[in-house]
């Protein structure tokens, strides 16, 4: 099988199971949080005023990361920018709003979300295996789908493509989305985003402190995470049991 072929291939099966690339980083990322920021002394801000600084930008990157998901889900029509596992899906090319800056905004978003918990580990060998395996893992998804964009849409997606980057933005290249900003599709498609990030820096904050005998629990990351977490019931309820979220146009 030509290399081609080959990273097709593996870009397909990925694409199906990529939603187990958070577990994995969540996993290691904890073992490191207890390594560097549980034991005494092992973190280099570990006791120091920028400490919290340092854990609130963490939490921040991760908050931006989450804010170009939604901005990107916003702004897109319907079979498009979804989270299908079974195969690619894409009734209409996007090239405006955040895809006239970057082909794969999604992926960028995931990528700042996870990043801000690698970084909280406080292990920066941590990080930089994570962002080596993070390419490897979504390049080859991205290889897939851009595969299917050009069979589908042809020179108009090589057209695109040509000159839109594919994972750094070139934000003055920015054309106005074409589709109106939809809350409706966010909250259906990303009402757990916001829980999920607080959750896990709630996790590695509590674990850490537990661990090491303190209880200097960073009030931020609780407050956040039980507000998020009853909004998230609230949205899940509503959707199920009310016409509230509905959308005709989805």
């Amino acid at each position: 099988m030509a290399l081609q072929e080959e990273l097709e291939k593996q870009g397909v099966w990925l694409f199906r199971y990529r939603g187990t690339l958070p577990l994995v980083i969540l996993l290691v990322g904890a073992l490191m949080y207890v390594i560097t920021r549980a034991g005494a002394g092992s973190f280099v801000l570990s006791g120091s005023p920028f400490e919290v600084y340092f854990d609130l930008a963490c939490l921040v990157i991760s908050l931006v990361g989450l804010g170009v998901r939604i901005y990107t889900v916003g702004h897109t029509p319907p079979n498009t920018s979804g989270r299908n596992v079974k195969e690619q899906v894409a009734e209409k090319l996007n090239t405006t709003g955040i895809y006239s800056t970057v082909r794969h905004p999604l992926y960028l978003g995931n990528f700042l979300m996870w990043l801000g918990p690698a970084l909280f580990t406080g292990h920066f060998w941590f990080v930089a295996v994570f962002c080596f395996f993070y390419w490897v893992y979504y390049e080859r998804i991205m290889f897939a789908e851009e595969q299917f964009l050009r069979r589908k849409f042809q020179d108009r997606y090589t057209t695109w493509a040509e000159s839109v980057p594919a994972f750094i933005p070139s934000l003055s290249r920015f054309m106005k989305p074409e589709v109106s900003f939809n809350w409706k599709k966010v909250i259906r498609e990303e009402k757990n985003g916001l829980f999920a990030t607080f959750l896990v820096f709630c996790l590695f904050n509590v674990s850490g402190e537990l661990l090491k005998g303190g209880e200097d629990f960073n009030r931020l990351f609780l407050w956040g995470a039980a507000v998020t977490f009853v909004l998230y019931v609230v949205i899940k309820y509503t959707n199920k049991w009310t016409s509230l979220l509905d959308d005709p146009e989805a």
